[in-house]
């Protein structure tokens, strides 16, 4: 595609995104793929030999068929692919962003690690969405995200500080990039601080009676 049929695509994936993530939680909305999209990017500057519009296209539909949000009847698998065919891609480049999407998955990385570094391999541009996707749940713009997740699930306070430990403290050793771990590390250090603070302002809460 030439760059004029490239930036009608990306134009349209947008508006395409921007009403599909309207149906999700603030945790998952359009903003949060605002911030992706900058900070793969902003990574992808950094990374030769990568595309900057499979980049693009693949942060924009990352969150397109996850399963958190998958609608009944939506086969997850190839929803991106239908729907870049259906707004004008090639097939080539629908396949490729498909197969980059569904390498985003941090629970899918954890139970089939060596997938994803075949699939790396073959498009390098993964890493870079991956590290974009997984820095915008650190830091504090992830803090704010991770509050905002658990209240729409119900969580208490508790459960979703819980969740430092569990997930998000992990995700800088799984960063791809040198400038994903760069990044990574500030974030983190902002989590670890975030830690503290509650840690400080709850301490003995637990033995009132």
């Amino acid at each position: 595609m030439d760059r004029t049929a490239i930036e009608s695509l990306v134009a349209k994936v947008t508006n395409y995104v921007k009403d599909y993530m309207s149906h999700y939680d603030p945790s998952h909305d359009f903003d949060h793929i605002r911030r992706v999209v900058h900070l793969a990017c902003h990574i992808q500057a950094s990374v030769p030999g990568t595309s900057r519009h499979i980049v693009i296209l693949s942060a924009l539909l990352h969150d397109v068929g996850d399963k958190k949000y998958l609608k009944p009847g939506e086969d997850g698998s190839r929803l991106v692919h239908d729907v870049l065919i259906s707004l004008g891609s090639p097939v080539d480049i629908a396949n490729t962003v498909q197969a980059i999407c569904l390498g985003v998955s941090y629970s899918g990385e954890v139970k089939d690690p060596a997938r994803v570094l075949e699939l790396i391999k073959v498009y390098p541009e993964l890493a870079i969405v991956q590290d974009a996707d997984r820095l915008d749940a650190i830091g504090a713009v992830g803090i704010g995200r991770t509050f905002t997740f658990g209240g729409a699930k119900g969580r208490s306070l508790e459960q979703t500080m819980a969740h430092f430990g569990e997930k998000l403290l992990h995700l800088e050793g799984m960063m791809k990039t040198d400038a994903g771990r760069q990044l990574a590390k500030e974030r983190t250090d902002r989590l670890r601080t975030m830690q503290e603070w509650w840690a400080a302002e709850t301490d003995g809460i637990g033995d009132v009676k």
